[in-house]
């Protein structure tokens, strides 16, 4: 994706070993640099595309950044979520391994 002025990114993975002891095994979703529940990814994804410009709103693609072993229900129960703010562009990318281990 080559203009990221237009990129809202949401991270999903299972947490690395450091943060299992606080969060657990299961897949959670990164909303910037915190965790995040599911109920809180509509209220973020409209919160970034009112910071864009006005012109770039209706060209912003959110780009799910996802671990191969999370659970394709939590995928789509975050597209559910975007669909409530007319999030409909979305991309997809995995990484092999835990998502907060590719995080640089």
């Amino acid at each position: 994706m080559e203009k990221k002025d237009r990129i809202i990114e949401i991270h999903v993975g299972k947490p690395s070993s450091r943060f299992k002891a606080m969060v657990g095994e299961e897949p959670r979703i990164q909303l910037n640099d915190k965790f995040a529940d599911l109920s809180e990814v509509a209220p973020y994804a409209l919160e970034e595309i009112q910071k864009k410009p006005e012109h770039l709103r209706a060209f912003v693609t959110v780009s799910l950044k996802v671990d191969k072993r999370a659970n394709m229900g939590l995928i789509s129960d975050i597209k559910q979520e975007l669909r409530k703010v007319n999030a409909l562009k979305i991309n997809y990318t995995t990484y092999e391994g835990d998502t907060f281990e590719n995080l640089q």
